[in-house]
């Protein structure tokens, strides 16, 4: 049967199969409980007009509402719905069953399945800061059968329902800081689980609360729509070449100009001497050397690239979605594509500029120190902004409006 003659349930199947084995592929293993909540929620009715299939795809995200060229809304795709789902469960003790919800960022078919993994003695209550985004919500759980989910539109910066807590918050929008009411609002021991900007580089942390703090206990890389409201954090983009941009998320002042006559000079490539197998976390590199090099360069920003300019060999980024880039006394370097030998990968750095050889070799230094630690996970702790420096733990300090964030690593 194809999958154009194929039921929404076949359908669905087929989805939560391809996740397990995305899972799988990753080195993580699907909760029996998020599979169940997937192959029980009808994804189909939280994309109306868009084909059956479509809203299917394991790997895609549905847009829901744009505002110009930007997507402000969407139906997030299901791989990475999934992985946050199995985040929130793995750190709360005991998982979701009877668990009290909140989820910022409302579309309705992640609060369906929240509402099927907490059960009759939980409950889930969504927000959004947009009233045409809560009331699709509304219609759409309505049709699925999930009316008893709690709709709220509002500006979730602020807290919600003052004075009611929650065991977890699952937030689906892209954010750049964590208000002091996502913190307040959690339970002692509540898991906070969300899509968060460190050195202009999104991971879905999950963060237990901890007195006036949190803890991480896992990360995932991902990508969501951008914060709205109060909470909003403009990420800049600076063009520095035909398709080849560099993302500043931290303040950063780059001159553009004197970036495009940097990769006009020849590249110097420099490599690791490393031997590392395909399930490498690179992810987790790529925190370590933004972590390293935050305290060493003039900026740190991340370089990204349409497909045309790497083809064009413009530049050779490790990801060309976003990968770790400094500019430092007159040289640009950046982590490059990596040099495949069979089935095992070296990593290595690429550098333009006057001291394009020194700088290309401490990036990689860096890439091999992480290797011979273990290519360690890195651990976020988030604490009031105003902590003093002394009550923070060792590591890499970042600076937010709310909130002092601190990255450690730990060996996996």
């Amino acid at each position: 049967m194809s999958v154009d003659t194929m039921s929404s349930d076949g359908l669905r199947d087929v989805m939560v199969d391809e996740l397990i084995a995305d899972h799988e592929a990753k080195g993580l293993a699907m909760r029996p409980e998020v599979e169940a909540a997937l192959r029980a929620v009808p994804r189909e009715l939280y994309t109306p007009g868009v084909p059956v299939a479509e809203a299917y795809r394991s790997d895609t995200a549905v847009i829901t509402k744009k505002r110009g060229d930007e997507t402000v809304s969407s139906v997030s795709a299901p791989w990475l719905i999934a992985e946050m789902l199995g985040q929130a469960a793995d750190a709360l003790d005991g998982g979701l069953p009877g668990r009290h919800v909140l989820e910022i960022g409302s579309g309705g078919y992640n609060a369906s399945l929240l509402r099927e993994l907490v059960g009759p003695s939980g409950s889930v209550m969504t927000v959004d800061i947009d009233p045409e985004v809560t009331e699709r919500a509304v219609a759409c759980l309505a049709a699925a059968g999930y009316g008893d989910v709690t709709v709220v539109c509002a500006d979730a910066e602020q807290p919600i329902d003052p004075g009611r807590r929650f065991d977890l918050i699952i937030v689906t929008a892209g954010a750049w800081d964590i208000p002091p009411a996502w913190i307040t609002q959690l339970v002692e021991g509540g898991v906070l689980v969300v899509p968060l900007r460190t050195f202009g580089m999104t991971r879905s942390w999950a963060l237990r609360r901890n007195g006036d703090r949190l803890v991480s206990q896992s990360q995932r890389l991902c990508g969501f729509v951008a914060m709205q409201g109060a909470g909003t954090h403009e990420m800049r983009y600076v063009d520095v070449a035909e398709g080849v941009h560099l993302r500043l998320d931290e303040g950063q002042q780059v001159n553009p100009e004197s970036v495009r006559g940097l990769l006009s000079q020849p590249r110097v490539q420099a490599w690791a001497g490393v031997d590392l197998p395909p399930r490498t976390v690179l992810a987790d590199l790529d925190l370590w050397l933004a972590a390293r090099l935050a305290d060493e360069v003039d900026q740190l920003v991340v370089l990204s690239a349409q497909q045309e300019a790497v083809d064009a060999g413009v530049v050779a980024p490790g990801w060309r979605f976003g990968t770790p880039a400094a500019l430092h006394d007159g040289t640009f370097v950046y982590r490059s594509a990596l040099c495949w030998i069979a089935d095992m990968f070296d990593l290595g750095a690429c550098a333009h500029g006057s001291n394009a050889v020194a700088a290309a070799g401490q990036m990689v230094a860096h890439m091999r120190a992480w290797v011979e630690a273990g290519e360690p996970s890195p651990r976020l702790h988030v604490l009031p902004a105003g902590t003093p420096d002394g009550d923070l733990p060792a590591g890499t300090v970042l600076d937010k409006r709310h909130s002092r964030l601190v990255l450690t690593f730990t060996s996996a």
